[in-house]
């Protein structure tokens, strides 16, 4: 903790007071905010979890046909067999906030008859090649939302450290500076207050004893007067 710089009055004092119920409150506003990003970044990385074993599992059944058919394909063959695909993927990407966070939404979208994924006749072409090509098919959208997830998990975990920054700088340093400054301050007015009903004290002490004074010499003339 350290004291601010700053002279100890009640106007400062009245000051710090306002600064230190909006950071109290800052503080406890972040606090939620962080525990909610929290929460969503762990459904996040949840779901990102299942979208990778899906497409983990969907590439490697792929790779697995592709290998074969290159075994019994020659290479040359099958570069033509794949040149001319049927269908194509077309990706709409949008945004939605997520507690003040833009994350990626993709949209994807096939183009081309539906059931026509093989850019081949099926009649000169390994069955390995078929698996293949519907199992890379399959793979294109959870690899699509693997992404949008993954990115989505990345930019929480942006916001999530910068709000956690936040709430230690408030937690940490300036609410406690503040309430510091505050106690300083205060028992310096009450020093102050102490010292000014002490001067007080004095200049009655003072007035007391001239006015006692006065009297007594008041007195004395009227006792000699009296006596002529």
């Amino acid at each position: 903790m350290a004291r601010l710089n700053v002279n100890p009055t009640r106007m400062e004092m009245t000051r710090l007071k306002k600064l230190h119920k909006t950071a109290t409150r800052g503080h406890k506003l972040l606090k939620d905010k962080l525990d909610e990003l929290m929460k969503q970044f762990l459904e996040i990385v949840k779901e990102n979890k299942r979208l990778r074993e899906e497409a983990e599992e969907a590439l490697e059944k792929a790779y697995k046909s592709f290998v074969i058919a290159r075994a019994v394909m020659s290479e040359e063959y099958m570069g033509e067999a794949l040149m001319m695909p049927k269908q194509s993927v077309s990706v709409d990407v949008s945004q939605r906030n997520v507690m003040s966070v833009n994350v990626p939404v993709f949209d994807f979208k096939t183009e081309g008859k539906e059931k026509e994924i093989y850019p081949y006749g099926l009649a000169f072409t390994s069955g390995e090649l078929d698996s293949a090509t519907e199992a890379f098919s399959f793979a294109m959208e959870p690899l699509l939302k693997l992404a949008e997830s993954e990115k989505s998990a990345q930019l929480m975990a942006q916001e999530i450290e910068k709000t956690r920054r936040r709430v230690n700088a408030l937690e940490n340093v300036m609410i406690p500076n503040y309430e510091e400054t505050i106690k300083y301050i205060s028992m310096k007015l009450e020093e102050n207050d102490r010292a000014s009903t002490t001067r007080l004290m004095k200049v009655k002490d003072m007035i007391a004893k001239k006015a006692i004074e006065e009297r007594r010499k008041q007195n004395e003339g009227s006792e000699q007067s009296s006596a002529v």
